[in-house]
């Protein structure tokens, strides 16, 4: 009955971080853009997890309007996963993994991988500015797996 508790409880956290970053249309906030129609993604970018706590790149270049499709590697033999987010939605949701850390969730803007696994987010990048990225699997981002996606103000045609 514990258990069933304390997951509750993380769950209700991590729910509400993600209530605060969303509109009533369900989607996050326009400090990171929102869920990309593949369709109409114009690149594609990977990005490599390993155990090394690194995501390469960790630093990427979009323009502001643009859609993105990051495929995802986990290289390493730990699970990893890639989740966007402001600075306080990636740490309040790494405390939420802490304490539930087989805690399972999917969402637009992220993807868990097993080793050896691939998998792909696709992202509109809705303001110029920063957008965070990191693991949030317990321990890795405290080890360095964090990256961010650098929106340039788009250029006038």
């Amino acid at each position: 009955m514990k258990h069933a508790f304390l997951a509750t409880s993380a769950f209700a956290a991590l729910l509400s971080t993600y209530a605060a970053g969303a509109s009533a249309s369900g989607s996050h906030d326009d400090a990171i853009g929102k869920p990309g129609v593949a369709a109409k993604a114009t690149r594609t970018v990977e990005v490599d997890m390993t155990d090394s706590m690194r995501f390469t790149p960790s630093d990427i270049s979009v323009k502001k309007g643009e859609t993105v499709r990051f495929v995802v590697k986990n290289s390493g033999r730990l699970k990893h996963e890639l989740v966007l987010g402001t600075a306080q939605e990636l740490k309040s949701h790494y405390a939420a993994m802490m304490k539930n850390p087989e805690m399972e969730h999917a969402e637009p803007n992220m993807v868990t991988l097993a080793p050896g696994m691939t998998g792909e987010v696709v992202w509109q990048f809705t303001k110029a500015g920063k957008v965070d990225f990191g693991c949030l699997q317990p321990g890795h981002y405290d080890a360095g797996m964090k990256g961010v996606v650098n929106v340039a103000q788009a250029t006038p045609r």
